[in-house]
């Protein structure tokens, strides 16, 4: 009998409670949740809780909260959300000194507990800590994702549905590069149960959907105080469900590029982790699909490129060894 798949996810915040939640919900496989030492009685609590529900809710699973590592053993996907969030008056290369501390010391921990799984990192800024998990675990790069465009698509597909009145299962769209400002917005490539976007909606108004999409982040914390979770979560969870279920799945991730979308053409093993569609499935990245851009489109791209190169380049500059 097939055993169920065995869920990690380190950090038990909003973020890393939430994904627990809708992996339950969709009956994934066993979860675990590993928070630091400091918050192991809380995270027991939630994870007890949440198994709780399952009588409910119907799913069967086995919910577990700790802060012991050895706990993490024979996990077929690990996600990491553990970090700090940017607080004010902290630089970007603050954000990344902190946090690479904090995810190469969990990338080396599911290196050691758990060495045959898919790593999917959350933590921001997102490139430079996908880099980071990819050097400290030593695994190979279709074992490494970043979860980038998965959570803009939603918000971008879910203010087209809004603006049209329709149901957002219809609305299908992709974004490549990072996220935020570095989102690199494919209109062309969005359509309504396959009809353009363009046949429906103005320029002005799509238009008007990405960049809302882009500053999705900030409307949360404006209204909130705090950073969103239940959409980041679900991005993750969309992405887990791929891989243990091998659905084969094109989704946009920071996936390990070389020698495609402009990244270190010819360089062996000098590439980057970048946002773009790729195929998700059991092994993981399975394929990173290339598609067209036109000029103005490929700028943009460069440009996102450009900043993961200087994320990374800061990780370096820290930490030598990581390079």
């Amino acid at each position: 009998m097939p055993k169920r798949p065995k869920i990690t996810i380190v950090g038990g915040g909003n973020v890393g409670s939430s994904c627990a939640l809708w992996a339950a919900s969709k009956e994934l496989g066993d979860i675990v949740v590993l928070d630091i030492p400091q918050a192991e009685n809380a995270i027991k609590g939630k994870m007890l809780d949440l198994a709780q529900a399952s009588p409910v809710e119907r799913f069967d699973c086995k919910i577990t909260g700790t802060a012991n590592y050895e706990d993490i053993q024979g996990s077929d996907v690990v996600v990491i959300t553990a970090g700090l969030p940017r607080k004010p008056g902290m630089s970007r290369d603050d954000l990344v000194e902190v946090n690479v501390k904090i995810v190469r010391s969990v990338a080396e921990n599911v290196k050691k507990y758990a060495p045959d799984s898919i790593v999917v990192v959350v933590s921001n800024p997102l490139d430079a800590m996908v880099y980071t998990a990819w050097k400290a675990t030593g695994f190979p790069t279709h074992r490494i994702v970043g979860q980038a465009g998965c959570l803009d698509v939603a918000r971008y597909r879910t203010f087209i549905a809004m603006e049209l009145g329709v149901s957002v299962e219809d609305i299908s769209a992709l974004l490549l590069g990072g996220h935020g400002d570095d989102m690199v917005p494919l209109p062309r490539y969005t359509s309504v149960h396959g009809i353009p976007v363009s046949q429906l909606l103005s320029a002005e108004k799509i238009n008007a959907c990405v960049e809302r999409a882009k500053v999705g982040g900030g409307e949360i914390v404006k209204l909130l105080g705090t950073s969103a979770y239940y959409a980041p979560a679900s991005g993750v969870i969309q992405m887990v469900e791929a891989i243990v279920k091998d659905k084969k799945r094109i989704l946009p991730c920071a996936a390990y590029c070389e020698d495609l979308y402009g990244v270190a053409p010819g360089s062996k093993g000098a590439g980057y982790f970048v946002g773009v569609p790729c195929v998700l499935g059991e092994g993981g990245v399975e394929k990173v699909i290339q598609v067209d851009l036109d000029p103005a489109e490929k700028t943009l791209m460069d440009t996102s490129i450009t900043h993961v190169k200087e994320l990374v380049g800061v990780v370096r500059k820290l930490y030598p060894d990581l390079a």
